[in-house]
């Protein structure tokens, strides 16, 4: 392989940043590493996303433990990766919370994404030994939307469509304006769309885009602190999903093989987006995904460690 696979060249230490968006929403980011959310009310904290392995997730929970008393209660997965789920632990939260569409996906594929995703990031899975055997499972699942209380604090976790999964949820503060929008929206970091619905995450960002969130916690990518810059996000998330797809699409039109439109993606893709974050990490799972996409696999095929491995070589070696 010509190119490091996926994220195994990425071993340095990361600027953690633990910011203040209101008296209730906090926001996890580490220079394009997976974000966490935290959200307070006045009997109890929501954590979203978890981090990778309970010794990451401890930071966070340092952090949490700076700016209130408070136990945390419940967790929500925004979505099933490995990278977001597996700190849960740490926490001892009373309910993990999760789409029912989301606790399918774990039922389904979730141990060959558990070990696809610690072949993928050797640095954030470093402490795999401290994830407890198994996998993380919802306690409490939903289907569209649902309303968490946490003490004169209404926090609404709502589906608004498919996009980096089928399951995607995010948290929402409807009185303050503030959106965790989990793996959904990305700020200056690449989507990773290896398990993507291409032709529906359009049109689920110009759902989010009417809530006129005037905050947002990113799935990467630094706190957005302005109504301006989540608009910024959410339309440079749709342009990289709907320039990849079309580039894919046309060379599928074009009878072009796979790798012929992975090459051609790339130099099209490259100098618009080469910048962010992960982008060498996320092109060949994006491609492979929309290539199946555009020859009519509706539903994303399950990543294993070895097809990992099989995919790379076809498309970098």
């Amino acid at each position: 392989m010509s190119k490091q696979f996926a994220s195994q060249g990425d071993l340095e230490e990361k600027e953690v940043a633990f910011e203040k968006l209101s008296d209730n929403a906090y926001a996890y980011t580490a220079e394009g590493d997976p974000n966490t959310g935290v959200i307070i009310g006045d009997e109890a904290v929501m954590v979203v996303d978890t981090q990778a392995t309970p010794v990451m997730a401890q930071d966070v929970i340092r952090r949490i433990r700076e700016v209130t008393d408070k136990p945390v209660k419940y967790i929500l997965l925004s979505h099933y990766h490995a990278v977001r789920v597996f700190g849960a632990s740490a926490y001892g939260a009373q309910e993990i919370i999760a789409s029912r569409d989301t606790y399918d996906l774990i039922v389904e594929r979730g141990e060959q994404d558990k070990a696809s995703e610690i072949g993928r990031f050797p640095r954030l899975f470093r402490a795999v030994e401290s994830i407890p055997p198994g996998l993380t499972w919802p306690t409490m699942t939903f289907k569209g939307e649902m309303t968490v209380d946490l003490g004169n604090l209404e926090v609404k976790l709502m589906q608004v469509g498919r996009g980096h999964t089928k399951g995607d949820t995010i948290a929402w503060l409807p009185e303050q304006r503030i959106m965790m929008a989990g793996d959904l929206v990305e700020y200056q970091s690449t989507p990773y769309a290896g398990d993507a619905y291409f032709r529906d995450w359009p049109q689920t960002l110009d759902r989010l885009a009417d809530f006129n969130a005037e905050k947002m916690v990113p799935g990467r990518g630094p706190a957005l602190k302005s109504a301006a810059q989540v608009r910024q996000a959410l339309a440079g998330t749709r342009a990289f999903l709907t320039d990849l797809y079309g580039c894919v699409n046309s060379g599928v039109a074009a009878g072009k093989d796979l790798k012929t439109i992975y090459r051609e993606t790339y130099d099209f893709m490259k100098p618009r987006y080469a910048d962010w974050v992960i982008f060498d990490h996320c092109m060949p799972f994006d491609v492979s995904r929309a290539y199946d996409e555009a020859t009519g696999h509706e539903h994303p095929r399950i990543w294993t460690a070895e097809r990992d491995i099989e995919m790379w070589k076809q498309l970098e070696g």
